[in-house]
């Protein structure tokens, strides 16, 4: 089906809000505009962006409703205290247990099922060459019989970078690489090993995610991201009813 170009401009003009967006909140991580400072003016921001002038307010305002920045009348736009912090997000989920282990990848499911989607149809061709390093990577350390938790995990957190959706990727960093069951489930805060057979299947599942963010098949990458998840729901149950 061809895409309709005003629906394409409307992807590229989120995609480039969302960037200017994260790169502000980087620089603002990073220190070089501290708490008080005046950011540069909406002109100096959209030469340095090279962007339009609609996309640095846009990315301004996603800034003020994260409370990261405000507006002064007349003033310009000043950095503000780090929010206060709230209770860590699902702190009450302990992973060791089939329950909690078995409701994060459900959540899982939901979530990253939509984000493999979104990345097939808005990535760039540095964030597909992200998602490919981070599978090969992924690979290369499953055949190899090495740790793979971290590099799972960068798989992941490069599809959901790809949607141009921050609250994608923000929603994994919350969990961290610990969700990744393997490493959950190991009494020693390692990594559980899993059998050949095993990793060769999730290998597998995470290449046809893979191929279809690359085509852009939208249906068939959320298809394949909800698969590999629910396969995973599927093995970890079995894993956590084994002795240990």
């Amino acid at each position: 089906m061809t895409a309709n170009p005003t629906d394409t401009s409307a992807v590229q003009g989120r995609t480039l809000v969302a960037k200017v967006a994260e790169d502000i909140r980087a620089q603002i991580a990073k220190g070089r505009f501290k708490s008080g400072d005046r950011l540069p003016s909406e002109a100096q921001l959209t030469q340095e962006f090279g962007v339009s002038r609609t996309v640095v307010r846009e990315a301004i305002a996603a800034l003020r409703s994260d409370e990261l920045v405000e507006a002064r009348q007349g003033v310009g736009v000043f950095v503000l205290e780090p929010p206060a912090r709230t209770r860590r997000v699902f702190q009450n989920a302990d992973l060791a247990r089939v329950s909690s282990l078995i409701e994060m990848l459900e959540l899982r499911t939901a979530v990253e099922g939509d984000a493999a989607g979104l990345a097939a149809l808005r990535r760039s061709p540095g964030q597909e060459e992200k998602i490919f390093e981070a599978f090969d990577a992924f690979r290369t350390s499953a055949e190899k019989g090495e740790p793979t938790a971290e590099t799972d995990f960068a798989f992941h957190l490069a599809i959901a970078e790809a949607t141009n959706n921050p609250r994608f990727a923000e929603f994994l960093h919350a969990l961290g690489p610990a969700v990744i069951p393997r490493r959950a489930v190991a009494a020693d805060g390692e990594e559980t090993v899993l059998p050949n057979a095993d990793m060769r299947r999730i290998v597998a599942e995470h290449e046809a995610i893979l191929a279809a963010i690359q085509n852009g098949d939208e249906d068939g990458a959320r298809a394949a991201m909800r698969s590999h998840l629910k396969n995973s729901q599927t093995r970890y149950r079995s894993i956590l009813r084994a002795p240990r």
